[in-house]
């Protein structure tokens, strides 16, 4: 149970602990009933993008008539600074409501007058609004069976081809970018669609995160070293804190005593209910530990892992444990203030992650394990039990080595290095899920841009007076590769 916990805890590159206690162009539109229905789902009225609907197929790779059935596929377009022929940039969308991640990667907007390009995130399947069977798209395995990668890509290069026909702009170059999920994706769509994309600005993504190519355990030794480096203290607190939270919920009325200390709207039924909910917010701040406020999985204040320690190393050394760490985890929650109490095993998934769990349990195997160096419960990775998790929940198990078979990942230098190009790979080293990412230049044209104090897809959010020097000359080499790309397919056009 313990790994199948932590599989899905962080595979989200989002957390749904929901499977387990333990670990004016004309454009193809949906019919006018079904965007009645889907514009009142805006989370985010006030973005600069209008929602469009394209008429995506099912299946692309069988020839069933099942495989035609249309779905309606909702991506998001910005033409304020774009002429026809100039570059179009895509988002290759996540595992999420696609508004979400066009809110949250503000750099693409920012770079599109520069390029006078055309701005289009894509939503992925089985995600947000795009659910080719609506409401019941996650009720069965049969109706799960069309949610992958390989789908996820070739419906992006089905409607970026139909875009480019549709606004008589088939000579623009197009550059795709993505962050976490959404960048592997990006990566793999240049090295599966070269024809369609020039090059991709791969942000924060860990393509060799599965099999044995990165060890188990680099994910939470990094989470405990982003801690560890901020505050020893806070590092051996939150590490004593697991033993003391289970110690605790094992004696008489220790359940009752724990939702007082967590300040519970609802009494806990489950000590893993305070667990999860404690390992969400530590990880989760590792992850976006930005050196601005900022509000991606939370409303958080600028370096909010030394804020997380700093409320831990303020306590008195007698104050007990369970205190400091739920309150050093309340900043992730509350640090706006307005929580009086807290629904712990209740929250609603408000980004629209709800798919995730079955791409965990079939392609997205990536093992984790919890070392003892880490500030973690010490675990193990066990297929087996993950399987049979699967199995019980979903009626499949998973193919560990699928991706890898599909998209490569082992001896990555010396077999792009052959036949890839025009790919940038970006890291920020206080982000975990960087030691599963591409940390070293495989060629002169796939490069490694990596900065120790960046975060999960740092270099994606909106430029702020606030930001440092290393982020904004990151942001400025990414523009000038990606203006480099751009001019040599100019320059190929002319020959």
């Amino acid at each position: 149970m313990a790994l199948f916990l932590l599989l899905l805890l962080l595979l989200p590159l989002f957390f749904i602990p929901s499977l387990a206690h333990s670990l004016p162009i004309l454009f193809p539109r949906a019919p006018q009933s079904l965007l009645a229905n889907l514009s009142e789902s805006n989370k985010y009225p006030n973005l600069p993008y209008t929602a469009h609907y394209f008429p995506q197929q099912l299946d692309h790779f069988s020839y069933q008539p099942k495989s035609y059935t249309i779905f309606y596929q909702k991506y998001l377009i910005n033409s304020t600074f774009w002429k026809r022929g100039e570059p179009i940039f895509v988002y290759t969308g996540n595992e999420g409501d696609i508004e979400w991640f066009a809110a949250n990667t503000g750099f693409m907007m920012d770079i599109a007058p520069k390029f006078r390009a055309l701005l289009v995130f894509i939503e992925h399947r089985y995600y947000g609004t795009s659910k080719p069977f609506g409401e019941k798209s996650y009720e069965s395995a049969d109706k799960l069976g069309y949610l992958n990668s390989a789908q996820a890509l070739a419906d992006y290069a089905v409607l970026i081809r139909s875009l480019k026909q549709n606004m008589s702009s088939e000579s623009s170059p197009v550059v795709v970018f993505g962050g976490s999920y959404g960048g592997m994706l990006a990566a793999w769509f240049r090295l599966k669609y070269p024809q369609i994309a020039i090059g991709a600005l791969a942000s924060s993504a860990p393509i060799l995160q599965f099999d044995d190519i990165t060890p188990w355990s680099s994910f939470y030794d990094a989470v405990s070293q982003d801690y560890k480096d901020e505050s020893i203290n806070c590092f051996e607190v939150i590490k004593k804190g697991w033993d003391e939270l289970m110690r605790l919920s094992s004696i008489k009325n220790g359940l009752s005593e724990l939702s007082t200390t967590f300040r519970t709207c609802k009494n806990l039924h489950s000590v893993y209910q305070a667990r999860d909910w404690l390992w969400e917010a530590f990880v989760y701040t590792a992850m976006v530990d930005y050196p601005t406020k900022a509000n991606f999985m939370k409303p958080l204040p600028a370096n909010p892992v030394q804020k997380m320690c700093g409320i831990i190393d303020g306590f008195p050394p007698e104050v007990d444990i369970l205190t400091k760490v739920f309150s050093a985890a309340s900043l992730y929650y509350n640090y706006s203030g307005s929580q009086s109490c807290f629904n712990i095993g209740y929250e609603a998934d408000t980004h629209g992650l709800g798919g995730w769990n079955w791409q965990a349990c079939t392609e997205m195997v990536m093992p984790m394990t919890c070392s003892n160096k880490s500030m973690f419960p010490p675990s193990a990775y066990d297929y087996e039990e993950f399987g049979d998790q699967c199995e019980r929940t979903y009626g499949v198990r998973p193919r560990l080595h699928w991706i890898t078979t599909e998209y490569g990942g082992y001896n990555i230098k010396q077999v792009l290095s052959r036949f890839g190009s025009n790919i940038i790979f970006s890291n920020g080293m206080k982000d975990p899920w960087s030691r599963g990412g591409v940390l070293e230049n495989l060629s002169s044209s796939i490069v490694a841009l990596v900065t120790a104090k960046g975060a999960h897809h740092v270099d994606f959010r909106s430029a702020t007076e606030e930001d440092p020097t290393w982020l904004i000359e990151q942001r400025t080499l990414e523009v000038e590769i990606i203006r480099s790309w751009i001019d040599k397919y100019r320059e190929d056009e002319m020959i």
